[in-house]
């Protein structure tokens, strides 16, 4: 049984309150669907697995030692498919005490943490808007180290083990963001 994206939007707030962490959900949703297109994957599994990936950080407090894995038995109670269980959890490996290994896995991880830099990145131009941001931009600033200190980009770099490399990741995932730039609020 495929469960709806309105029934995942909806079970989504239930648990998520902060907007910032909405957005990162349909950020992370939008960049999922263009991968997956991009891949010839299932574009809606792995958008489901990017808009609930987090579904759990408030329960959590963001507590990485636990995150993902109350997503988990959420998820499972629902009725999610294992496949998309098994992204959320595994894009957390503290959590899981697991490495990542299938390309899902990968994906989730590396879709889902380029959004912060996306962010990030949108922030430092002077309109703050996602339009005026170029790719050139986002893959500059994975090289400073400094800048979004906490975007883990190992886990950005993960979209090299799908066969997509940085360039074209970042600017697949730039233009999904842009496209929903509205609900976005930049």
């Amino acid at each position: 049984m495929t469960i709806s994206r309105d029934e995942s939007l909806a079970l989504l707030k239930q648990y998520i309150s902060n907007e910032r962490m909405f957005a990162h959900s349909l950020a992370s949703e939008a960049v999922m669907r263009a991968i997956a297109e991009r891949l010839g994957e299932d574009e809606h599994e792995w958008g489901t697995a990017g808009l609930l990936h987090d579904i759990d950080v408030e329960v959590t407090n963001a507590d990485m030692k636990i995150h993902g894995l109350k997503a988990v038995e959420i998820l499972s109670e629902k009725g999610y498919k294992p496949e998309i269980i098994d992204a959320i959890k595994m894009h957390n490996e503290e959590a899981s005490g697991l490495e990542r290994s299938e390309k899902f896995q990968y994906a989730l991880a590396a879709c889902e943490t380029i959004t912060g830099l996306i962010f990030a990145t949108t922030m430092v131009y002077p309109d703050k808007k996602l339009a005026s941001v170029k790719a050139k931009s986002i893959t500059k600033r994975m090289k400073e180290k400094i800048f979004a200190a906490s975007v883990r980009r190992e886990n950005i770099m993960e979209c090299e083990k799908i066969g997509i490399p940085l360039d074209e990741f970042a600017e697949i995932s730039l233009k999904a963001m842009q496209e929903i730039s509205d609900e976005l609020g930049f």
